[in-house]
């Protein structure tokens, strides 16, 4: 009976766990759907500024072994970002283009925060803005179901030779799995709009071009 009674408890929590974690997951669907909003008003003289703005986009994963840069790794999360800069009226270089001219020892450099690698790096393909994407996780083991738990986030900075003009982080959380790459791909599909909304509004103002209400 006592066996019958602790399986019934154990059975309780995880529902009740699994129906907050439906909850949350509405929840972030929703916050999700919000976040893929249109592009924002911005003044005359910054969406010039934009025009000329030709941007070098690398991202990277840092994991238990280091740092993974490869940039192959990453086209699909690449092109996510990629189309949005790019209705902006900014230039990107392709990920072709960035292998013919920048070294992978370079692009790992830059990750390491060498500043003067990124902005040598910068300066070879002509670049005028750098726009740095670095994936993280935290893992864990939920005390109930006793299944992994991954947070996944993605940290967007955007840079100006080594000037930082605009700051963007983005998380997304998964009750399973151990795929951060895919996790990380998920997060730009839902929310790399709001994402880039406020890389170009922290650009503008940067720049001194927020458009007056």
């Amino acid at each position: 009976m006592r066996l019958i009674v602790a399986l019934l408890m154990l059975l309780v929590a995880a529902s009740a766990h699994a129906f907050r974690f439906s909850e949350e997951e509405a929840k972030a669907r929703a916050e999700a759907d919000a976040g893929k909003v249109a592009a924002i008003e911005i003044s005359p003289a910054c969406r010039k500024r934009l025009g000329g703005e030709r941007v070098l986009l690398l991202i990277a994963e840092r994991g238990n072994s280091g740092i993974n840069a490869e940039q192959s790794r990453y086209s699909l999360h690449f092109n996510g970002i990629e189309k949005r800069l790019r209705s902006y009226g900014m230039r990107t270089y392709s990920q072709a283009e960035i292998r013919k001219i920048i070294a992978q020892a370079e692009i790992d450099a830059h990750f390491r925060n060498d500043p003067d690698a990124a902005l040598a790096a910068a300066r070879k393909l002509g670049a005028t803005l750098t726009l740095r994407g670095m994936i993280g996780s935290q893992r864990g083991i939920n005390p109930v179901l006793g299944i992994n738990e991954v947070a996944v986030n993605m940290g967007f900075l955007l840079l100006a030779g080594n000037r930082s003009l605009a700051e963007v982080d983005a998380k997304a959380d998964s009750y399973s799995g151990t795929d951060t790459v895919g996790m990380a791909l998920k997060l730009i599909d839902e929310q790399a709009d709001a994402v880039v909304n406020r890389l170009v509004a922290g650009y503008c103002a940067g720049r001194g071009d927020t458009k007056k209400k």
